[in-house]
């Protein structure tokens, strides 16, 4: 059986499980060693080559899940973002970068690419033409987030990638905000597919990890480089994601559904002025969402309309969680202003339309009519 064309949740419980031969036990077998032989056998392996039994296993399943060749697992999505992008950027390399992006990743950018001689530049908006019109002689790398943090703007894939491959480039997107079972930006030319495993594929707020996914040859050259920064992830937390991305696809559908009823709730209450999800048809790019997502994800934004306090509203809440990080079963929402773009100045998070009061809503999988009871509640103690 050719479990790779598989459905999604087959994918997710089946694929690149280590088998028990001993005690056929159900679930993949935990390898704890941090010591293996050298001699004598075919692969020598450690955990910082990113090749013990667990890692291997577990890089197959993603890439799979991707559409792929092969993948690594990491410590952190940051110590992916910050790997794959070095991986293929030196000394007097320019990057292109969307001009919507997580937080973690514009500081990254801002701090670090000047220290090793690298060059960047944000677009001025998302179009095709943007990206184009910012590429250089010296450009290696295309990095682009769609969804993006935190307001869920669209990127068009598919021009991306042509850009790209016209230009001799290497496309690279955080694919963080779809996950695997909402977007494969593989299928619509993209080189290089990052992922801040913490979210999606753990689902449950209890793991920090992060994926590259790729061709075989441009893992290898990930590799190369992540061998010496030494992100790989422990073995224990491999097993513990592998065990979590078995149930990624009924999550994300679950809270697709649910982010959709509340996006289209929280679009006709009376006192939220704005609403952030690619699933409404009031979203200017909700065509182009359409067109490379089979479904628009658990996450939106929201704006309360003036005189309401932001923070007021969260310490309200009895049941939505005001908490850091996203993605998990249970529903969060936060101040991206005071969390994921902390660190971006005030002027700079004007420039990307992220207002002081902006509301990012991680929704989870509960009953929709409780969400919304609670956020009924919580607005009506500021009236």
């Amino acid at each position: 059986m050719e479990l790779k064309k598989s459905g999604i949740n087959t994918l997710c419980t089946h694929y690149g499980e280590l088998e028990d031969p001993i005690y056929k036990g159900a679930v993949s077998p935990l390898y704890m060693s941090t010591s293996y032989a050298f001699e004598d056998v075919a692969v020598k392996r450690y955990p910082r080559y990113f090749n013990t039994p667990n890692q291997v296993a577990l890089a197959k399943k993603i890439a799979a899940l991707e559409h792929c060749e092969a993948s690594l697992i990491f410590g952190s999505g940051m110590a992916a973002v910050s790997t794959a992008m070095l991986a293929f950027l030196s000394a007097g390399d320019h990057v292109v970068l969307q001009k919507t992006l997580y937080g973690g990743t514009y500081n990254f950018v801002v701090e670090e690419l000047a220290r090793f001689g690298i060059s960047y530049t944000f677009t001025k908006g998302l179009a095709p033409n943007e990206f184009e019109a910012a590429l250089q002689d010296n450009t290696k790398v295309i990095y682009i987030e769609t969804p993006s943090n935190p307001l869920l703007t669209i990127t068009d894939l598919k021009a991306v990638g042509v850009i790209a491959k016209k230009a001799g480039i290497v496309s690279m997107i955080d694919n963080t905000f779809a996950s695997p079972v909402n977007q494969n930006p593989a299928d619509f030319g993209i080189d290089v597919i990052i992922h801040s495993a913490t979210k999606y594929m753990g689902g449950h707020s209890d793991i920090c990890a992060g994926a590259v996914a790729a061709s075989q040859a441009h893992i290898d050259q990930v590799f190369r480089l992540a061998k010496n920064f030494g992100g790989s992830l422990s073995d224990y937390t491999v097993w513990l994601l592998e065990r979590s991305i078995k149930t990624m696809g009924i999550r994300v559908k679950a809270q697709n559904e649910n982010a959709m009823e509340m996006a289209t709730y929280l679009e006709a209450h009376p006192e939220v002025s704005k609403v952030y999800y690619p699933g409404l048809k009031s979203h200017p790019d909700h065509e182009l969402a359409a067109a490379q997502m089979s479904g628009f994800g658990g996450m939106l934004s929201f704006e309360l309309r003036e005189g309401l306090n932001a923070s007021a509203f969260q310490k309200a809440l009895q049941l939505i969680k005001p908490s850091m990080s996203l993605a998990g079963i249970e529903s969060t929402l936060l101040s991206p202003t005071l969390t994921s773009h902390a660190l971006l100045s005030p002027e700079e998070r004007k420039h990307q339309g992220i207002a002081d009061g902006l509301i990012r809503f991680s929704v989870g999988i509960e009953e929709v009519d409780a969400l919304q009871l609670d956020i009924d509640q919580a607005i009506k103690s500021l009236l």
